[in-house]
């Protein structure tokens, strides 16, 4: 074999183990990635779960008027600590509502206390005194405690006592806001968009705002929180804490990403659809809304609802505008306090108690659940509307 032929082998010898080392790297760095993914979601799984059971005891409740002057006479002093202050302090009210209550000595299953939903849980850490879980352990064996689906998590408000606390507030705040975001933020920047595309003259104007758009694009969420603060509260007098002030927040925050995934989408539209409308004598207008709009109308809907499912993951603008309050009931209004899911979770979060925990990993299962489904639901309409020209 000649000289240069053993140089050549050897070069191809070394291009080879070259790309055998880059497709080692790559196969490596896909494991690890989902190596982490899956660490991530058996981890939220595994805490949050558990949120979705809660214990529950069957004891004689007392209805009197010493219950009615003082709620903790409706049970027997040994099932005091272990009943739910929240479920104490209600029955009063029940029997205001219920008169014919009066008098009465019922057996009922009522809401537990945390601490022993999480000793009949296994965790540690519950804080049970030993007493309470001998009497714990006998009422399981007569079969008069019992661990049932937690419907409370999505029918309940926000709470101090974590055997009481839901998202349905934040689940209804989420909505308004996400609503009022979609209303504010999709025809403004589909129009502004559209203008920008079609319309603008090409012009120093026109190219300074359309940086500008692209830089806003990736600024700090929280900036935007700041701006909406300064504007919006302070400026306009918009209720803090309202739905109104966080989907107006989050409205500027999406309007980047609507524009540009609309003005992608515009110029994926082939020049000869124009042509051919104006051949046929359509204006400028009519050529935008007749043809152009609709052939891009795939792109526009997927990037805005994207753009859209960002916007409810986001809790940094919010916290700003002081959707951060402790919301026990949903709001009835978009000017009412409210709060949001993912601010919901990050207060959770602080808490110190272990339910909380549950509850913040169960919160997250399903926030991730429904940006999940949006990012599907976008990627699903643009494989089905995709036009190949």
């Amino acid at each position: 074999m000649s000289q240069p032929e053993i140089f050549t082998d050897a070069r191809m010898r070394k291009r080879m183990r070259a790309d055998k080392r880059f497709k080692f790297y790559g196969f490596a760095a896909i494991a690890l990635a989902l190596a982490f993914l899956v660490f991530f979601f058996v981890d939220i799984i595994g805490k949050g779960l558990p949120a979705f059971q809660q214990a529950e005891i069957q004891v004689e409740v007392h209805y009197s008027d010493a219950t009615m002057n003082n709620y903790n006479n409706g049970v027997d002093r040994q099932y005091k600590s272990l009943v739910s202050k929240t479920w104490l302090r209600h029955i009063p009210n029940q029997m205001r509502d219920h008169p014919e209550l009066m008098g009465q000595n019922r057996v009922e299953w009522v809401l537990a206390e945390n601490r022993v939903d999480q000793f009949l849980k296994g965790h540690e850490g519950h804080r049970l005194k030993e007493k309470y879980q001998k009497l714990i352990n006998q009422m399981q064996e007569d079969g008069t405690v019992r661990l049932v689906f937690n419907s409370g998590f999505f029918t309940k408000g926000d709470s101090k006592l974590p055997e009481n606390a839901g998202i349905l507030a934040s689940a209804i705040g989420s909505i308004f806001v996400l609503l009022l975001t979609m209303l504010f933020a999709v025809p403004i920047g589909v129009m502004t968009a559209i203008y920008l595309e079609e319309f603008a003259p090409d012009n120093r104007l026109t190219q300074i705002i359309e940086v500008n758009i692209n830089n806003l694009a990736a600024i700090p969420s929280i900036l935007y929180g700041l701006l909406g603060l300064a504007i919006f509260i302070n400026f306009m007098g918009v209720p803090r804490s309202s739905a109104l002030v966080g989907g107006l927040t989050l409205a500027l925050m999406t309007l980047p990403v609507i524009i540009i995934a609309t003005r992608a989408a515009l110029r994926a539209v082939p020049d000869s659809i124009r042509e051919a409308a104006y051949g046929l004598g359509a204006s400028k207008l009519q050529v935008t809304w007749h043809h152009v709009l609709p052939l891009a109308m795939p792109g526009i809907l997927t990037g805005s609802i994207i753009g859209l499912a960002q916007a409810m993951g986001e809790t940094a603008p919010l916290l700003i505008v002081g959707m951060m309050a402790y919301i026990p009931e949903a709001p009835d209004s978009i000017f009412e306090a409210t709060t949001v899911l993912p601010a919901q979770i990050y207060t959770w979060s602080s808490e110190s108690l272990r339910a909380f925990e549950e509850r913040t990993a169960a919160g997250i299962m399903i926030l991730l659940a429904v940006l999940l489904t949006l990012n599907a639901v976008a990627v699903k309409f643009r494989n089905r509307s995709e036009n190949t020209w």
